[in-house]
């Protein structure tokens, strides 16, 4: 049996498979040996595994290695420190940070029983960072600090086990057996980073497992989160006149009628429609009295401005709305996840809009305006989101920087948890992840853009 099998089989992880009895290793069974001539081999598999999924012209090359083994029950267990060059990566879509990576410096652990690897950890951090925030502060100290860090020499098998209660909790099956193999690595790779994310936060947020955990950050941003909120300021819209009142000290809409269950995007990177209709869905209730929740399924098929799955604006949306007549309800035009032909019909709609504004980037004039006009559109930087558990997330600037905004929610309320001030924010990745659906993130710094792209539909 290959190795990694005879790993998934102990835990149970393979159909008809049951937990089998571990031998108790010695002292001698855990001492490191000296480094072996033989770490070429599995260091090509460690690079193969890095460069997995990356796009040509960005794929790493292997120029130093160095490691230790040791002996494992039926096999080797190698730590690999290597040192790894890559082209400069510029493309947003493709960099989670605009770094121009040139050498990285990379922790690689593998198993190798009966001639077959499997990559347990993975760990690199560039050497050569220069870009800087906007305050001149440079990266390279933050993106160090989540680099850095041994694992603790159990912690990869420690792993195993925590993934399979993963796919217990989440259902979650693979087409083969290697896709298996694959996504076990990646959910290792994660957790690392999680517990990375979490040492550097600066608010009460927990990051840990959520249903993301087995998705390569690439992934996560392809399917679930929207580019082109980056890369297009889009239509520009007449700015909304400020409330003459101050802020509350709190406010929450969903008290007051004013918001909708949470909902599900699914595998489709239209966050920008969500965070529209929960905009309108709270215009239509303040001004008739009526919550109904709207079709984000008639802008995927009926905004020829926006890109559907790959992608919109919130300010096309408006304008998309206004032109079409208005929208259909959940109930007449349900969500499909999927761009199909539109099928809008005037005579079913049942909310219009007069026009959008953009609103103010002070949040204390966003937070009176909310409190007296309803639930605010805004985009943020995702940063830290696939793996939010609970708790108000405030992560450092430089790693979640307002110019890389990449997805649209909808900001609800806001207030205090023991004197920490912040936005209640409905997202639409469903009530199983974040606190029943919602995401908390800091007020008053700024925090992720959320205060660069704040909009609202009018009804009249």
């Amino acid at each position: 049996m290959a190795p990694w099998l005879q790993l998934l089989s102990l835990l149970g992880l393979l159909p008809g498979a049951a937990p089998a009895p571990t031998k108790p290793r010695g002292a001698g069974a855990e001492a490191w040996g000296p480094p072996s001539p033989a770490l070429l081999e599995p260091a090509r598999f460690a690079l193969e595994m890095y460069n997995r999924d990356r796009a040509p012209g960005t794929q790493a090359v292997l120029r130093a290695v160095r490691g230790r083994v040791r002996q494992a029950d039926q096999g080797s267990l190698y730590s690999l420190e290597a040192s790894l060059e890559e082209p400069p990566c510029n493309d947003p879509t493709v960099c989670q940070l605009p770094v121009s990576k040139k050498t990285l410096l990379c922790s690689f652990e593998i198993l190798d029983e009966l001639g077959k690897h499997m990559l347990l950890r993975r760990d690199c951090s560039p050497v050569d960072t220069k870009v800087t925030d906007g305050k001149n502060q440079t990266l390279s100290s933050v993106i160090s600090l989540l680099n850095k860090g041994p694992l603790s020499k159990d912690f990869s098998m420690q792993m195993l086990s925590v993934f399979k209660n993963f796919l217990t909790t989440y259902n979650r099956t693979y087409e083969s057996k290697e896709e298996t193999q694959w996504r076990l690595s990646i959910f290792i790779n994660n957790m690392v980073r999680a517990q990375k994310i979490q040492a550097l936060d600066q608010g009460t947020a927990r990051y840990g497992i959520t249903k993301f955990s087995d998705l390569t950050e690439e992934e996560f941003r392809t399917i679930y989160l929207n580019p082109l909120l980056r890369e297009d300021p889009g239509k520009k819209m007449r700015v909304a006149k400020p409330v003459g009142d101050p802020a509350p000290p709190e406010w929450d809409w969903r008290n007051k009628g004013a918001v909708t269950n949470v909902k599900n995007q699914g595998m489709c990177g239209s966050c920008w429609a969500f965070s529209v209709t929960g905009n309108v869905e709270g215009q239509w209730f303040l001004k008739q009295g009526t919550l109904l929740s709207l079709s984000e399924q008639e802008l995927l098929d009926c905004d020829k401005m926006d890109k559907a799955c790959l992608g919109g604006l919130p300010s096309n949306a408006y304008s998309a709305i206004k032109n079409l007549g208005g929208l259909e309800t959940e109930e007449d035009y349900s969500y499909q996840g999927q761009m199909q032909a539109c099928n809008f019909s005037a005579e079913k709609a049942k909310v219009y809009i007069n026009d959008s504004v953009e609103l103010s980037h002070n949040e204390q004039k966003l937070a009176a305006w909310l409190a007296k006009k309803g639930p605010i559109s805004v985009a943020i930087n995702a940063f830290g989101m696939q793996f939010y558990r609970h708790g108000i997330s405030r992560p450092l600037r430089p790693l979640c920087t307002p110019w890389l905004i990449d997805h649209a929610v909808l900001i609800v309320g806001y207030g205090n948890r023991s004197d920490i001030p912040f936005w209640a924010i409905k997202n639409s990745w469903g009530t199983d992840w974040g606190e029943q659906g919602y995401y908390y993130l800091h007020r008053g710094s700024g925090a992720c853009g959320v205060n660069t792209m704040a909009s609202s539909a009018v009804v009249e």
